[in-house]
């Protein structure tokens, strides 16, 4: 019985994702298309920042060094319940700052909406929201303000790292990210679906911002959120793939598990808040909503629901002294397949991003092999998310390096 759910477990996973398998080669054989400058955009950028004195002016630098006109870029930070120097540094470095001291309302979410309704948000076409850990590509604003004035009201980045060759975690982090630039983004700008925001790195016009009448997105994750209520909107979100940003991943586990469980319980609320919406454009042909809502759903779902079965035939032949050998061919057969699936495209965005991944060949190539052991460790997030209330909570980063360092790393 239980063999038999683990081959349906496997063959739904198949059906929810195989598309994404088709997007690989669709990236792979596409002819690159040259846009031009367009209109020259008056940007805003936003930064939140929570006791980030130790990375944030490396991030204004690469700001103040891009070849995009300085005239028409403003920075603006909000230095949020800080206790450190996050406020002098970032001044020091050229940017306009904000304090703010709210420990009820925490969360990205509520920095933005603070920052924005600190700005006179009129006088500018395009919001571009940063982390202060980033560091930016010289070309990046130009790169985004190409597809910007192509007609995207809101364009999200290539995301590359700081930090790949510290661990198996900060790698596992940044090949995920890789892989999501690559050949979810990317494939998806070339079919002429919307992408998705992730994080940092993405730009919205002032249109977008009239439309959800400010900043109101406060969910766990709010880039999740900005996305869905944007895509069941019917806008289309672009993606420049030349606009380069490097930021810092966790390298501890517990880091890693806090800040994965907040992302697993962002997008079960997401699912609730937006769940009949995406299912409403799905049934109204969106493959868009259908993407977004692969994306959210049914991996937590299946792996939940698949671990509890197999936990409850343990426990069960613990019980009445039943035969292991069928059980434990089964898990194995499944995570043997699962392995398999994702390390397949790890291999596969390792090779073609190998130029851009920054560390040792020889870590590249290990780290690809532990790429799989880091997504199973989202098995026991996914289900603690479930269950566990969670709070977002600052991560710190220590990772203080410019554009040439990174560049540099063997």
């Amino acid at each position: 019985m239980v063999a038999k759910f683990n081959i349906i477990t496997i063959v739904i996973f198949l059906i929810c994702y195989a598309y994404q398998f088709f997007y690989i080669p669709i990236v792979l054989l596409k002819k690159d298309k040259k846009l031009s400058d367009g209109k020259r955009n008056r940007i805003a950028v936003l930064i939140a920042a929570r006791n980030e004195e130790k990375v944030i002016g490396n991030l204004i630098d690469s700001i103040n060094n891009q070849d995009y006109p300085k005239e028409l870029i403003d920075i603006y930070v909000c230095a949020d319940n800080c206790t450190d120097n996050t406020y002098d540094v970032a001044a020091e470095h050229g940017a306009i700052v904000f304090q703010r001291f709210n420990t009820a309302q925490v969360g990205k979410g509520y920095v933005l909406n603070f920052l924005l309704s600190r700005i006179d948000w009129r006088k500018y076409d395009g919001y571009l929201v940063l982390d202060a850990d980033n560091v930016l590509s010289e070309n990046y604003i130009t790169e985004l303000n190409k597809v910007f004035s192509s007609g995207y009201n809101i364009v999200t980045s290539y995301r590359n790292s700081k930090n790949y060759g510290d661990n198996w975690i900060s790698a596992g982090y940044a090949l995920w990210f890789l892989r999501e630039s690559r050949y979810l983004n990317e494939a998806r700008m070339e079919l002429g679906t919307s992408c998705a925001v992730s994080g940092t790195g993405f730009m919205f016009s002032r249109s977008i911002l009239e439309k959800c009448s400010g900043w109101n997105f406060f969910l766990l994750t709010e880039d999740i959120e900005f996305t869905i209520y944007n895509v069941v909107q019917g806008e289309k979100i672009g993606y420049a793939k030349n606009a380069i940003l490097y930021d810092e991943q966790p390298v501890t586990f517990s880091q890693s598990w806090r800040q994965r469980l907040r992302w697993s319980r962002g997008y079960l609320q997401v699912l609730g808040r937006y769940g009949k919406e995406l299912i409403k454009g799905i049934a109204q042909g969106s493959f868009s909503c259908y993407d977004m809502a692969m994306n959210i759903a049914p991996a937590a779902i299946l792996t939940t629901i698949s671990t509890a079965v197999n936990l409850g035939a343990a426990v069960r032949i613990l019980i009445t002294g039943g035969s292991w050998t069928g059980f434990i061919t089964s898990l194995l057969v499944l995570l043997f397949n699962l392995y398999c699936s994702i390390f397949v495209i790890g291999v596969i965005t390792t090779v073609t991003e190998w130029k851009k991944i920054y560390c040792y060949p020889v870590k590249k190539v290990f780290y690809t092999l532990t790429f799989p052991v880091f997504m199973f460790t989202y098995v026991p997030i996914s289900i603690a998310a479930m269950f566990k209330k969670t709070e977002w909570k600052p991560i710190e980063h220590k990772r203080n390096v410019r554009l040439t360092e990174i560049l540099g790393q063997k």
